[in-house]
Formats: C-alpha cells, structure tokens, sequence
C-alpha cells in the first residue's frame, strides 16, 4: 500500500494576505462611497418631490424601466442589501481564489452556493476572511477525501466489475447516455457531475490542476458524443469510456498508480476493506 498521497500538503495558505487585504480596503471604500451616493441622491429626491417633480423612485416608474434599483431607497434600508450583496460576491471570489472549490464534489460545492445564497454570511473583515480560511485550510484534506469517498459510495453494486471494497481497473456506471434514432446524448444530473468529480480527484492525485467545468471530462465527452454519433467510445489521458444504448458507461482507469492512491483513502476511511498486499 502506498503512502498517504501529498497533494494537499504543498500549499501553506490557501489565499495570499495581498489579496485579503485588497477585498477588505476596497469593500469598505466602496461601501462608503455607495453610502454617500444613495444621500446624495436622497437629498435631491427630497428637493424634486417638494417642487412637484416626483421621487427617484417615480423617476425609475416613469422610464419605463421596472423599479429594482436600491440606490433609490433610503440609506438605512439600502445599504444592508448592497452590503451583503458585495459580501456574497467576495466570498465566493475568494474561495475560488483559495482553490477550495476544487476539493470538492459536487455535492459540497451546492452546499456551498446555497450557504452563499441563503445563509448568513460573516461580513467582510480581516478578522473574518483569516478565521475562515484557516478553518478551511485545516479541514481541506478532510474535504478532498469525502469527494472520493462520495464518488466510490455512490457506485452500484449490482456490477461485478464494481467492488464494495475498492476501486477495481474498471467501474460501471448506470444512466451516463441517452440513447434515441439520432444516436447518443449525455445525460444531464448527478451522473455526469459525478465523472466530474471523479476526474478532478485523478488531477489532484497526479499533482496537476484540474480543469474547470468549460473542459473537464464532461464538457469533452458531451462535444465527443455530439460530433461522432456512431462510436461507443472515449479515450483521453485518464480514461477508456465505452457507453451502451441501455445508458451504462464502462469506464476503465488508464492510470492504476493513481487509482491506488485512491484507494488507500477508501482503506482510511473503511479499515480493512482491503486485503494487505
């Protein structure tokens, strides 16, 4: 059995210092001038409505255009919304920044973006972005690992070829195609994010940064299953996939060094599923 693989353990901080500071002093500069622009604009909305030439608000109805803007709105009622809205946003930059996003699977990035959506966020703070990211950075390995463990617990075992032990040279995977008179599609949903995934974990392993969602494994086999109807088959550095009209895929690991390292997160996390060598 290999040693526990090392790719999370060269990187010291997952976001430059340079970049925290920059977010919190162009926030907050921001956030003062959008903050005296909304009274200036409130000032003047008074002296038009007292001479009978209506509200900033009667301004956006009457353009045509449908009122939704908040720098029309009272300061007191505007500036949660606008600062939130710009915390939402540098969150979900600097977590892209971080490299996080590329730990996770697809269902830990969900939760992110809903979280990010719907949760409350802590404001934009030296204090705040430093307590979160050291926290993500003593939890990342933890998040790479239960990306492999998702996408190992989420095959079928009324394959075979698939062991509940570990991950075999070759995996099935059900509803990966559609098949109909024109020839094959990818189907959309959790199958496909799941190759995703799986392929992310392979780059990681193998050092390498892994594409984003423009050219990874689903992007290319969508555009090879597009533009050859009449073949079965898909092969790139990593992977050998043969899809079935039924909407199975075959997908046979090129590169066992690294499906070992795989595997020696699933005996981690499952001890003594597998056989000592």
């Amino acid at each position: 059995m290999q040693t526990e693989p090392d790719v999370l353990t060269d990187h010291s901080e997952l976001i430059l210092s340079t970049s925290i500071e920059r977010a919190v002093t162009g926030r907050d500069a921001a956030l003062t001038q959008i903050e005296l622009l909304i009274q200036q604009l409130d000032a003047v909305s008074r002296l038009t409505s007292e001479v009978g030439g209506g509200t900033a608000q009667d301004w956006a109805m009457k353009s045509g255009h449908r009122y939704d803007s908040w720098l029309t709105e009272p300061s007191d009622k505007a500036m949660p919304a606008i600062t939130r809205n710009i915390d939402r946003s540098i969150w979900r930059d600097l977590m892209l920044k971080s490299g996080m996003m590329a730990l996770m699977d697809a269902q830990a990035r969900d939760q992110w973006h809903k979280n990010l959506e719907e949760g409350d966020l802590p404001a934009i703070s030296e204090a705040n972005i430093l307590s979160t990211f050291k926290q993500l950075h003593l939890n990342k390995r933890d998040v790479f690992e239960r990306g492999i463990i998702n996408v190992f617990k989420g095959l079928s075992w009324d394959y075979k070829t698939n062991s509940p032990c570990c991950f075999g040279k070759k995996i099935i995977i059900n509803n990966l195609v559609a098949h109909n008179r024109w020839g094959f599609s990818l189907n959309w949903g959790w199958r496909r994010d799941q190759l995703a995934d799986l392929e992310r974990m392979l780059f990681l392993l193998d050092g390498k940064p892994s594409p984003d969602n423009r050219a990874d494994i689903s992007a290319r086999l969508m555009e090879h299953v597009r533009d050859n109807p009449a073949k079965e088959t898909y092969e790139d550095a990593f992977f050998s996939i043969r899809y079935f009209q039924k909407g199975s895929g075959h997908i046979t690991f090129k590169r066992l060094d690294l499906v070992e390292k795989m595997n020696d997160i699933v005996a981690k996390h499952f001890p003594g599923m597998l056989p000592a060598k």
